[in-house]
């Protein structure tokens, strides 16, 4: 499986940010649902909060689809 990068200027951001901002859910409220069901893992660990910050190098999968986190800032 594939992991497509996505880039950030900031050092960090937020899950629910980052889902949205990837393509991995279609809004907020998609990121939020996606989260409470379970669909949603930081670096191979189910993650349950929406405002888990997010850093450099970290991998997000939503139902079968991964993204990398890669920031600007460093």
């Amino acid at each position: 499986m594939s992991i497509r990068e996505v880039e950030i200027s900031d050092e960090s951001i937020r899950l629910g940010q980052f889902l949205k901002l990837a393509g991995l859910a279609e809004d907020g409220v998609h990121a939020r649902a996606l989260i409470e069901d379970g669909e949603v893992t930081v670096n191979g660990r189910e993650e349950t909060r929406r405002g888990k910050q997010l850093v450099h190098g970290d991998v997000i999968a939503v139902l079968g689809e991964k993204a990398r986190l890669v920031s600007r800032a460093l």
